[in-house]
């Protein structure tokens, strides 16, 4: 009996330094958040390039085929106008939320002519849209995300050194602009 109250007390301060431990690392961690480090970096609607060399500590694409750019928005200042000049092998969207959870995804196959051309908005903004900006997005794609601050992560294919020139240039092209509530 002594020898299990001693691994039950043994086993109570080891659970107790564990714990204590992941609160102390937890600022450190907090503080990594894709959100937090895009932040430091650029202004909500600026595109950031998260290149491979990983510059000033964005996180970089693990697979070596892709290139991909991002931005932060803010459904509550108006609806996200998303826009790439030329065409790729592939390209994705996909809307993060602030916490870095993933809430819509869509590829070039659902757009007009594998044209980059969307439209983020919320759901109660979408009545406005079709009054106000018809003429602006007639050929945009329409994604309706329940979501208020967010990332949109745009991911190119590089099949081979041929195309990098041209992925470099249709995500430089890439604007990120607001459409203003008004």
């Amino acid at each position: 009996m002594a020898r299990f109250v001693h691994a039950l007390a043994l086993g109570l301060v080891g659970a107790g330094i564990v714990h204590l431990s992941i609160l102390f690392l937890l600022p450190a961690h907090s503080v990594r958040d894709v959100w937090t480090r895009l932040s430091q970096v650029g202004e909500p609607y600026a595109t950031l390039r998260l290149d491979a060399a990983g510059q000033d500590g964005l996180p970089a694409p693990a697979d070596p085929f892709i290139q991909a750019a991002a931005c932060r928005f803010d459904l509550a200042e108006g609806m996200l106008h998303l826009e790439a000049e030329g065409t790729v092998p592939f390209w994705s969207i996909s809307i993060y939320d602030d916490n870095g959870l993933n809430v819509f995804s869509i590829t070039d196959g659902a757009a007009a002519d594998g044209r980059l051309d969307a439209v983020v908005l919320a759901p109660a903004q979408a009545r406005r849209l079709h009054s106000r900006y018809a003429a602006q997005t007639d050929r945009s794609v329409l994604l309706q995300a329940n979501v208020g601050r967010g990332i949109a992560l745009v991911r190119v294919f590089v099949p081979d050194e041929t195309w990098q020139g041209v992925a470099t240039a249709f995500l430089e092209s890439l604007r990120c602009a607001p459409l203003p509530l008004e």
